[in-house]
């Protein structure tokens, strides 16, 4: 049987990998002098567009039950 390359499961595992390499990068730009604000904000936006998929897709996997 061959793995789904396309799975919500995988999608998961590779947004998470990529949410943790900008955490890592927005630590070096904070860091790094002079300092590049524009980049330091398109980072920061793009980690919360990451953030926002990962929880849609988490909501997706594992939905919440009606109480």
């Amino acid at each position: 049987m061959e793995p789904n390359l396309h799975s919500p499961a995988r999608e998961l595992i590779e947004l998470r990998m990529e949410h943790a390499d900008i955490n890592a990068l927005i630590d070096r730009l904070a860091h790094s002098l002079p300092l590049d604000e524009l980049m330091l904000q398109r980072m920061k936006k793009r980690r919360l567009a990451l953030r926002d998929r990962i929880a849609r897709i988490e909501r997706s996997l594992d939905p919440q039950e009606p109480a």
